[in-house]
């Protein structure tokens, strides 16, 4: 099972030490919408090849616009051995109406 936490909950560990990478799945043209800052960006389609570019030892929030492709994305990870991965419930959209409203809704 996928632990997945609202954008409040975000904004907690977002200002605890260390603070997890943030894994935007979405595409480029996406995030040149709306994005939070400090993400990594790897489209959904692109990472089983760049699964070399995460740290197994380290929380993963997987972002996309609504949940569904993160909360995919992080199943997959959790099948390639990370054992701490989290689904931003919601996606940037929850984001924008819960905790930044400027961060444009699309």
């Amino acid at each position: 099972m996928i632990r997945e936490i609202g954008p409040t909950e975000l904004t907690g560990m977002l200002n605890s030490s260390p603070e997890p990478v943030l894994l935007d799945v979405r595409e480029p043209w996406e995030l040149s919408l709306a994005s939070l800052p400090g993400v990594l960006n790897i489209p959904m389609a692109q990472i089983p090849d760049r699964l070399d570019e995460l740290c197994r030892d380290q929380d993963v929030v997987v972002i996309c616009h609504h949940g569904s492709r993160s909360l995919q994305v992080a199943a997959f990870l959790k099948q390639n051995g990370f054992d701490c991965v989290i689904n931003l419930a919601g996606g940037i959209d929850a984001w924008s109406r819960e905790v930044d409203p400027a961060v444009p809704i699309y």
